[in-house]
């Protein structure tokens, strides 16, 4: 009988509800349970989902950090104190706002080398891609400024070498580096724009770019590890005549599924919360946990370890006449290369599955030179690592330079005409 009243009373609230806005209901059909989705989603394709979970988490913790957060050279580190100290669960939000950018950056990473894998942003949906690279963009440009504001001496120091290497752009660079800072040295100023960037601005373009990237997706449909698209079925099928063969309601299906998984991935970012917050120094420096000095330089300054594939290819090409404009120009192309990747990838395939042994060995060799690129970004030059950071950086560029030749060489093994899995 209870049952029947709530359900009563849920259908009369969507009844209320679509009476008043009717558009409502149209859109949450098409992106929810008339959008049909591959049956064969494997783990690889959780991470979109845990990146969602991880920009609500940033958010949100962010509003509450920002209620006790006071931008400014003499405030900023003692506001951070405060929370940590003195605030109610005030060390829980920072904790779950740090640890959340680094898992962030991890579900990014891996959601892009789950596209690189399967073929994600080849035709059509090479627009699906793109979003995707302006929201990795943004995310790294809101990091960067969210790794300022606290003002330890690593934020501090880093800041200063970040910021200036905007002076070796030719003509603009010293007014431009100006512009930035706010000021002629990192101070209050810098602190308060890049704070009005980090909460307001750039959250807001973060959020219409991921609304822009599900809607792009969900019109070209997703792909799965068989980079076969599915195909449409026939109107017995039993949950719309709108559907798929090979497809399935992405509500409640996926969703279910989804839920399943973001529990996992809630598990895991609890027990670091709790027990490693500061990840043995790779998700918060030491050097952070001391005010920003001027005169007291970190022996090794480095950015946070996301950042450090592209710092360590900077630092691998050498200043000409004393200007580090190569080393800057390599450091973006390494990133807007990615760009590229549905156009550099002319492979008659999408997954890696049906690809030659080439193809695999090439893509998780890329993977093994990223991360070592991350490793060495980390670590203080020297000749030695230098010499290998070159070399790594090389063969990053060679990857993608060369990506048109060895993805033209065929396929291992037949490729279905469709998608074939069972109900």
């Amino acid at each position: 009988m209870s049952d029947n009243i709530f359900i009563r009373g849920a259908n009369g609230v969507m009844d209320w509800v679509n009476e008043r806005a009717p558009g409502l209901m149209p859109v949450y059909r098409k992106h929810m349970t008339e959008y049909y989705a591959p049956k064969n989603f494997n783990l690889w394709y959780y991470f979109g989902s845990f990146a969602l979970v991880a920009l609500v988490n940033q958010i949100v913790t962010g509003i509450f950090l920002t209620m006790h957060y006071k931008p400014g050279a003499e405030t900023a580190f003692a506001s951070v104190e405060y929370i940590m100290r003195d605030v109610p669960a005030g060390w829980l939000i920072r904790y779950m706002h740090t640890t959340g950018a680094s898992l962030f950056f991890i579900v990014v990473y891996l959601h892009m080398f789950r596209g690189l894998m399967y073929g994600s942003g080849k035709k059509p949906r090479e627009l699906v891609w793109v979003l995707g690279m302006l929201i990795f963009l943004t995310v790294m440009a809101e990091a960067f400024m969210g790794y300022i504001l606290p003002y330890g001496n690593m934020s501090y120091h880093g800041a200063k070498v970040i910021i200036n290497l905007f002076g070796a752009i030719p003509y603009i660079g010293p007014t431009l580096t100006e512009w930035i800072r706010g000021d002629f040295v990192v101070g209050d100023a810098t602190l308060n724009r890049f704070f009005a960037l980090h909460v307001v601005a750039l959250p807001l373009v973060l959020l219409l770019l991921v609304v822009l990237h599900l809607g792009a997706l969900h019109e070209v449909g997703s792909n799965n590890p068989d980079g076969v698209d599915i195909k449409k079925g026939p109107k017995g099928n039993r949950w719309s005549p709108k559907a798929y063969a090979d497809g399935i309601p992405f509500h409640p299906y996926y969703t279910v599924k989804d839920l399943f998984g973001v529990a996992c991935f809630v598990t895991v970012a609890a027990f670091i919360i709790f027990f490693e917050p500061t990840a043995g120094g790779w998700f918060l420096e030491p050097d952070n946990f001391t005010p920003a000095d001027p005169l007291v330089t970190p022996e090794h300054i480095k950015p946070v370890w996301y950042f450090t594939p592209f710092y360590a290819m900077l630092r691998a090409v050498p200043s000409f006449a004393g200007t580090q404009v190569w080393g800057v120009i390599v450091m973006g192309a390494a990133v807007l290369i990615l760009f590229l990747v549905p156009w550099l990838d002319r492979s008659e395939v999408k997954s890696i599955r049906y690809r030659p042994m080439l193809s695999k060995v090439l893509i998780m060799g890329f993977a093994v030179d990223f991360l070592i690129l991350m490793y060495l970004g980390t670590q203080p030059s020297t000749d030695t690592l230098t010499t290998i950071a070159q070399v790594l950086t090389v063969l990053y560029f060679l990857f993608f330079f060369t990506m048109p030749l060895w993805t033209r060489m065929g396929t291992t093994k037949p490729v279905p005409d469709r998608v074939t899995m069972h109900d």
